[in-house]
């Protein structure tokens, strides 16, 4: 069985991680969307919520799970017996610091593999920064994230979304 994982803080998920998600799914037979736990950043949503709301985004798709994991991803992948690791790439200095850390994971373990997946153009742009950005000064964030996300995440900063958007 193919096992791979999309792992990232996903805070929020967007539309870009979104159809990585959709994309990645296809590739292999079963596929965990790894939710960092990341104490050191100051996260908007908590772990529980960044879970529950991929969960929700991606109930349609049967192969994925969704999980958090704390430490490095190359333990939580023998934890998961997962061998490959699906990255998204918006531009060429993603790649950059992307190479790395897949040459990273396989000087540390040599059975895991990178595929990394080429952002559809339209996401090009896209990160969970953008959309916080955009949230914090009630600009409309209902083309960057999935429509069922919109409200709960303008309530993070005591807001409402936009009218007529």
């Amino acid at each position: 069985m193919k096992r791979g994982i999309y792992p990232g803080s996903f805070d929020p998920v967007t539309k870009g991680h979104v159809d990585v998600i959709e994309r990645a799914a296809r590739i292999v037979d079963e596929l965990y969307v790894g939710v960092l736990n990341n104490s050191a950043k100051n996260s908007l949503f908590s772990i529980n919520e960044r879970v529950s709301m991929i969960e929700e985004i991606t109930a349609h798709i049967g192969n994925v799970r969704v999980s958090s994991f704390n430490g490095l991803l190359v333990d939580y992948m023998e934890e998961i017996d997962a061998r490959i690791i699906v990255r998204g790439l918006r531009a060429i200095s993603d790649f950059e610091y992307e190479l790395q850390i897949a040459q990273t994971n396989s000087r540390v373990n040599p059975n895991v593999e990178t595929i990394f997946l080429t952002t559809n153009l339209k996401y090009s742009y896209l990160s969970s920064t953008i959309v916080k950005e955009f949230a914090s000064y009630g600009g409309d964030i209902s083309h960057f994230v999935p429509e069922q996300l919109v409200d709960r995440i303008y309530a993070k900063y005591g807001r409402t979304a936009p009218q007529g958007k």
